[in-house]
């Protein structure tokens, strides 16, 4: 089991493949995203890691989140969020995960805040047929009906479809293909609708209903921490003094 990601959505567009057929895309971009602290089976019970993206103000960011970033050495990350992954998947803090975690062709599960649509009735919320147009109708034509029973049971059961908020739920959208990937602009292009409003966050993970590709990089494709690169470069300089 690999580490997911977090992108922010862009928006949708369109691209044209071999055969000169328009596929319908939407665009995430991936912007520093880093491993901000760990979870071990020692330690917590479970193996993950946890991720942070974007840049938040200092002054917007909690106490102990500081401190946890600062522990990371990392900046203050807007989103923040955990996977699980094997013991053989784990990554090392501050390490930068890279477009190039996705391969073109690949199945991935994206998961997003659907855009929120207020109180709707249950032909919008439930795609209901609604009442008659005439005939005696007066002021039923899209109400739901009747929502109980008789006497026995005598009461309305949970979850019965009703008017009510629709949207703004965590919505999951599996088996969702890898168009391509823009490693320069830090974009990852997947066929099709992804929920959530432009600027979202968004969740992307490797497929749990489709094999994994046998080219997708493992444990993941990191940029390696600045301060090991720095780490590996002193003693370089020092040499050659």
């Amino acid at each position: 089991m690999r580490s997911g990601v977090i992108a922010q959505k862009v928006g949708m567009t369109r691209i044209y493949n071999d055969a000169g057929e328009h596929v319908p895309v939407t665009v995430l971009r991936m912007e520093n995203c880093q491993v901000v602290a760990q979870r071990t089976q020692e330690k917590n019970g479970y193996t993950a890691v946890q991720l942070g993206v974007g840049l938040a103000k200092v002054k917007n960011t909690a106490k102990p989140l500081r401190g946890q970033f600062a522990q990371a050495s990392v900046e203050p990350k807007a989103k923040v969020a955990e996977f699980r992954v094997s013991p053989e998947n784990m990554l090392d803090v501050g390490a930068e995960i890279t477009v190039e975690h996705f391969v073109p062709g690949q199945k991935v599960d994206v998961t997003g805040t659907s855009v929120g649509k207020g109180f709707q009735g249950v032909m919008k919320r439930y795609n209901f047929g609604g009442g008659r147009a005439t005939h005696g109708n007066s002021v039923s034509h899209r109400a739901h009906g009747s929502t109980g029973q008789r006497q026995d049971p005598g009461k309305v059961f949970k979850g019965k479809k009703m008017a009510g908020h629709m949207g703004s739920t965590r919505v999951t959208t599996q088996n969702v293909e890898v168009v391509s990937t823009d490693t320069d602009r830090g974009l990852i292009l997947v066929r099709g609708a992804v929920p959530g409003s432009k600027g979202a966050w968004i969740l992307v993970r490797d497929a749990v209903k489709s094999p994994l590709p046998d080219n997708a990089p493992k444990p993941a494709a990191v940029r390696a921490a600045a301060k090991a690169e720095a780490a590996q470069e002193a003693p370089a300089t020092e040499g050659a003094e």
